[in-house]
């Protein structure tokens, strides 16, 4: 009798973990389903007002919602899901608007002048951050954001850094602000200084930090500063990927005393979402996707995007935004400022300007 009972228990082990699967699944549903509605309302906003975009009407709306009632534990799973899952999807498929070809026409002219600004910022973001006594999370997330591409490089650094819900709306936020000042500032400084189109789209591709606050400000100074400032924006998201692999190698190093460091420990640290990122860049490199397909894969990118900072506004812990102060607001100012200076040095130096 033992023996039949024992030998029964597996098989009903596995009926009971294939019942707890479709559970699981359904129970993350409702969540899930308000982070889309919460996102098709975003992209509603963003198509009436495009300077906006779908992110941040979505991080926002999110936030609200949470002010007004935090979601209940029935919503939760399918929050984290959306906040967590969903976004390292959108990254991966941020890699189809990339292409090696692009990359290599405008990167002799744009790599140099992006790599400079980049390196200001994330060392001053370090030191400013130090000196203004910000959590070390939260002033990674402000750098990257300021220095590479506003929410999508805050969307992919945020889980390698394990970034708290709080930090990431608190990031998106300040970039946000700041962009909206360089849509009205960046085309007044490029006809102060008699920028051409292309010349203008490297400034403000380089120096401006979400992709719809480029193309705003670019859009006022011409379609072919438009076009130039959409290829170097899309070259300069490239930075993501060796930044997060920096950041990874970091947090290696830092367990190192407790776990000892181990280059195959360090390739473990590499999130699955920047490999997919890389490796769709380079398919569509080959020229098999074709360009409708490519569009559609952004705007699902897009949409994913805005589903998971939907989910991060919606676990907001307001606060904890309180608590960090002004000081996070004052380092996003700072470093808008000197990435907009040393990218108009640098390209005065380069004999761009």
């Amino acid at each position: 009798m033992e023996r039949t009972a024992l030998a029964s228990a597996p098989p009903s082990h596995t009926a009971d973990s294939r019942r707890r699967a479709p559970r699981s699944l359904l129970g993350k549903l409702p969540g899930l389903l308000l982070c889309m509605a919460i996102a098709a309302v975003a992209t509603v906003i963003g198509h009436a007002v495009p300077v906006l975009g779908a992110a941040i009407p979505a991080v926002l709306i999110g936030v609200l919602l949470a002010v007004l009632r935090r979601p209940s534990g029935r919503l939760m799973p399918g929050v984290k899901l959306a906040s967590s899952f969903v976004l390292q999807c959108a990254v991966v498929l941020l890699g189809a608007g990339l292409s090696i070809d692009s990359v290599l026409r405008v990167g002799a002219r744009s790599l140099p002048v992006m790599l400079v600004s980049l390196a200001v910022c994330l060392s001053a973001a370090w030191l400013l951050g130090r000196a203004l006594r910000i959590d070390a999370g939260l002033v990674t997330l402000i750098g990257v954001g300021t220095g590479i591409c506003g929410a999508s490089a805050i969307a992919a650094v945020s889980p390698v850094i394990r970034a708290k819900s709080s930090q990431v709306a608190y990031a998106i936020s300040t970039i946000f602000l700041f962009n909206i000042l360089a849509i009205g500032a960046f085309p007044l400084i490029g006809h102060l200084l008699g920028m051409p189109p292309e010349t203008f789209g490297l400034f403000a591709g380089t120096a401006v930090n979400d992709t719809s606050s480029v193309v705003a400000a670019a859009t006022v100074y011409g379609t072919a500063a438009l076009e130039f400032a959409v290829v170097v924006k899309l070259v300069r998201t490239l930075m993501i990927i060796p930044v997060s692999i920096g950041l990874a190698v970091i947090d290696a190093r830092r367990r190192q005393e407790r776990s000892g460091f181990s280059l195959a420990r360090v390739l473990r640290l590499v999130p699955w979402f920047l490999v997919g990122f890389v490796a769709l860049a380079l398919v569509n490199s080959t020229g098999i996707i074709p360009p409708a397909v490519a569009g559609a894969l952004g705007q699902v990118s897009a949409s994913l995007v805005a589903t998971a900072l939907a989910g991060i506004g919606l676990s907001t812990d307001l606060r904890a935004i309180r608590t960090a102060g002004w000081r996070p607001l004052a380092l996003g100012g700072m470093l808008s400022v000197l990435v907009a200076a040393t990218t108009l040095s640098t390209m005065a130096f380069a004999g761009y300007l």
